[in-house]
């Protein structure tokens, strides 16, 4: 192996490195946006369930107020 074939090993060596750092630097994002997307989620989940939940109640009273007349 000469020198020539030592540098361009060498080159690709370090563009390796470089590219296993960008993706672990986009591995992490994604991660972390996936965390917060998780997180938006399950706080949509709860609002809907809450407003399931009110709208169920007055459509009760309706009907309650309905049978009282």
């Amino acid at each position: 192996m000469d020198d020539s074939d030592l540098k361009k090993l060498e080159t690709r060596v370090d563009d390796l490195i470089k590219a296993v750092d960008r993706l672990r630097s986009e591995n992490k994002t994604l991660r972390e946006s996936q965390t917060h997307l998780l997180t938006e989620r399950n706080q949509l989940l709860e609002k809907t369930e809450t407003a399931r939940a009110r709208v169920e109640s007055m459509i009760n009273r309706l009907k309650a107020m309905e049978n009282e007349h």
